[in-house]
């Protein structure tokens, strides 16, 4: 696909949805952390529930550290594991403190040696906490629009955000996963995808491969 294609594409979805942005509620870089953490597997609806109960108690690094993991359990049950989730959130308040100082460091790569911080959840930090992108967020909305379209034949979120990086320029790379998550939720569907109604079928490599 040609670049000038990419940000045609990129720049119809801004159009699209304006107001694209992150739905996890924080007001800081841990609090996010936490956020995503407990997203894994669970809607951000049901996590922002949560995460207004648990700040309460629990709100930072030093909190966490210290907390009794079954009162953390107790709180982030309704996210889904939550056994290995409440495990991470402890070992990870641990980490930041001991390692970090208490504070959430400002580094790709150091973000992913915290316990639950993968490459995913590092970029989400990296955007939405510091507006400081060094990759772009790969969840299953970003994967199966970027397959799609034709920006990405991979299947492992590390190489489909690798082929992004190779034809997005840097400048949108904060808002690719918002605005892919906007668009696979009202749009492109898992089930049922509504191609009629897209505003970049004419790029869209599989509207093209269905009117064969």
């Amino acid at each position: 696909m040609k670049k000038e294609d990419v940000t045609k594409i990129i720049e119809t979805l801004q159009k699209e949805y304006p107001e694209s942005k992150g739905s996890l509620e924080s007001k800081n870089s841990f609090e996010l952390l936490v956020a995503v953490c407990l997203s894994a597997q669970c809607t951000d609806e049901r996590v922002n529930i949560v995460t207004k109960e648990l700040f309460k108690k629990y709100d930072t690094p030093e909190d966490f550290a210290n907390a009794d993991i079954k009162e953390i359990e107790k709180i982030i049950k309704p996210c889904g594991f939550y056994h290995n989730k409440a495990k991470n959130l402890k070992l990870a308040g641990q980490k930041i403190v001991k390692d970090f100082n208490g504070q959430v460091p400002e580094d790709i790569e150091l973000l992913q040696t915290i316990p639950g911080v993968g490459r995913k959840t590092a970029n989400v930090i990296m955007c939405d906490a510091f507006d400081n992108p060094k990759g772009i967020a790969v969840d299953t909305h970003c994967k199966r629009l970027s397959n799609k379209i034709g920006f990405s034949s991979e299947q492992e979120p590390e190489k489909v955000e690798q082929d992004l990086l190779k034809i997005i320029p840097k400048k949108y790379w904060k808002y690719v996963n918002h605005l892919f998550i906007d668009h696979g939720r009202k749009i492109c569907r898992a089930q049922k995808p509504r191609c009629e109604d897209c505003v970049i079928n004419s790029y869209c490599k599989f509207y093209y491969n269905s009117k064969k």
